[in-house]
């Protein structure tokens, strides 16, 4: 199977101008690697121009639950489908964590990717090494994917993503495969009881580069990567496109 690899830029860069230089040469380096499911999310606001260099390509970083309606601020999946969005990132841990969303909130938003036939991406993770994994993961995953059918759940790519080893966290450095293995065989454990599904590969995201890029990737059960800093590199995120498109 051919692993994927999604680009989350946040709230980078900062001109139009920027944004399409980045995205044109990930977008080169996309189409030079077509073994490699590339997703690039930038921010909404330029979703629309970089659209026009290439549309096949785009993800989204978030969206409201609501097709249309008073919510002020908010946008809709369906508003993004007029681009070619085809995947969007929920319960990313910016989203969990600095904007507050709830569980529940993510279900809803889940949900509404799917109806919408936008691949959603599920972020899950403990917030501290600290944390209890298999707890955090289990009523992540408990009530993230409450209500959906085991189609839907296949639907959903869930990403393992801790968020101490996120590289723009406070002495962040990337989990060890070991650890991720682990992880992912936690999600599919939690999968399996609770939805009675034989869930497939698992994304990991987490201080992912060119350098630790194949360790982790290189195995069966991890499915692809979520690269969040070195995304904004445009020479490095070509360079992994290039290392994973030949493990």
């Amino acid at each position: 199977m051919d692993k994927k690899i999604i680009a989350n830029w946040k709230m980078n860069p900062q001109t139009l101008e920027e944004a399409k230089e980045l995205f044109s040469a990930e977008i080169a380096g996309a189409l030079a690697h077509p073994n490699v499911n590339t997703v690039i999310c930038p921010p909404f606001v330029f979703i629309e121009e970089l659209a026009k260099i290439d549309n096949k390509h785009l993800g989204a970083q978030d969206i409201f639950w609501e097709e249309r309606g008073a919510f002020t601020g908010e946008i809709s999946i369906e508003m993004l489908k007029n681009f070619g969005v085809a995947h969007v990132l929920i319960g990313h841990s910016d989203r969990r964590y600095v904007v507050g969303e709830s569980d529940e909130v993510i279900n809803k938003k889940i949900k509404a990717a799917i109806r919408a036939d936008v691949a959603p991406i599920l972020l899950v993770g403990e917030r501290s090494r600290e944390d209890d994994k298999g707890k955090v993961l289990e009523q992540q995953l408990s009530v993230d994917l409450a209500g959906l059918s085991k189609e839907e759940i296949s639907k959903v790519l869930i990403a393992y993503e801790p968020v101490w080893a996120i590289s723009t966290s406070d002495n962040a450095e990337a989990d060890t495969p070991k650890k991720t293995l682990e992880a992912v065989r936690m999600i599919k454990k939690i999968i399996s009881e609770k939805f009675q599904l034989d869930y497939g590969p698992v994304l990991y995201g987490g201080s992912v580069n060119e350098n630790n890029v194949v360790d982790f990737l290189k195995h069966e059960d991890v499915g692809g990567g979520v690269i969040g800093g070195a995304s904004l590199r445009k020479e490095e995120f070509m360079h992994i496109l290039k290392i994973v498109s030949e493990i």
